[in-house]
């Protein structure tokens, strides 16, 4: 040895990091399966070949999964992290009426654990592989220093294309239109500086199971638009129901309009305890209140709508009022 320094002992393991690559080789060529890269360019960039649309139009997103993260590292939640990440991308993809192509990662992390690493990919290619959507490439980055130990970031980056006549257009949204909502697995990833805050301030009060429960990943909703297209559907629009709620994601896409929905009971336990610290109004623009994705159709399409995914219900109608004004059942 030299004497002098090298960059492992800087804190960078660049030969940790190859061997790394080759361990999740297996999760990636999971999703390879349905869609396969164009050429050899993965070493550096991918390129996936359009030719098979006639007028392709692409579609992109970003995301990250928020303070969730902390939670999720703290209880050993790695694999419904690399969950959460994909479908915070994947899900807003795919309210385009577009195909999830392609989907990259970025982990910035203070020194490289295979352990972790591993199961946030797995867990990212579960779910990438169930929606016919390519891992195809990504970074991470060791920042000793910079990143502080008990931290990890994330940040997702999917690439879709849908065909140019079956982009979905929300200037299509009509008075009398029904909106169709469908269910989330849990407050997903949005709400979780609240949720974190109540559960620091009551230690006590929720147990492992119940924090469990609240950490289900993000639902992917590919499900719900493969079966409406398949039905012959065109949906007036789509809405992922993420930070905001329903009101500020479903305003988005009204213009002059609004709505009045009335959504199911949230029989959700340890959500039903959390909301005995949080403002009665203020949870309705914070959680997605058990509806983490909404369809809006023409009335005649309604029945077909309700029988794609599970769990389909119908919250309301399009009105002329703007603005949208939210009311939960009560539990009897």
């Amino acid at each position: 040895m030299s004497g002098k320094l090298t960059y492992k002992e800087s804190g960078v393991d660049t030969r940790e990091a190859a061997a790394l690559v080759g361990d999740i080789g297996t999760h990636v060529r999971r999703t390879q399966q349905q869609r396969k890269l164009h050429g050899a360019f993965g070493l550096f960039a991918a390129a996936f070949d359009l030719s098979e649309y006639k007028q392709p139009v692409i579609v992109t997103g970003c995301d990250g999964v928020g303070t969730k993260l902390e939670v999720q590292l703290e209880h050993g939640e790695y694999s419904g992290a690399g969950k959460d990440l994909v479908a915070m991308s994947v899900n807003d993809i795919i309210t385009t009426g577009g195909d999830p192509l392609m989907f990259l990662d970025y982990i910035g992390i203070a020194a490289l654990d295979k352990p972790m690493i591993t199961a946030l990919i797995a867990g990212m290619c579960d779910y990438l592989e169930s929606c016919g959507c390519i891992l195809a490439g990504g970074e991470t980055a060791e920042m000793p220093g910079i990143v502080p130990t008990d931290v990890i970031e994330l940040a997702g980056f999917c690439i879709g294309c849908v065909e140019k006549p079956d982009l979905i257009d929300p200037t299509t949204i009509k008075q009398g239109d029904i909106l169709i909502g469908y269910p989330s697995d849990g407050p997903h990833a949005n709400g979780w500086s609240l949720i974190r805050r109540v559960l620091a301030e009551n230690k006590n009060l929720f147990n492992k199971e119940e924090i469990t429960a609240l950490l289900a990943p993000t639902r992917l909703y590919h499900d719900v638009t493969a079966d409406i297209k398949a039905a012959g559907i065109t949906p007036k629009a789509y809405a992922h129901i993420t930070g905001g709620g329903l009101p500020e994601n479903l305003e988005r896409l009204f213009q002059g309009l609004g709505a009045d929905l009335e959504i199911p009971y949230w029989n959700n336990p340890p959500m039903r305890k959390l909301f005995d610290f949080i403002d009665a109004d203020d949870k309705f623009h914070t959680f997605n209140m058990g509806i983490g994705w909404v369809a809006i159709v023409a009335p005649e399409n309604v029945e077909k709508a309700l029988l794609a995914g599970p769990g389909g219900h119908i919250l309301g109608s399009v009105s002329p009022n703007e603005g949208v004004r939210v009311s939960e059942k009560s539990a009897s």
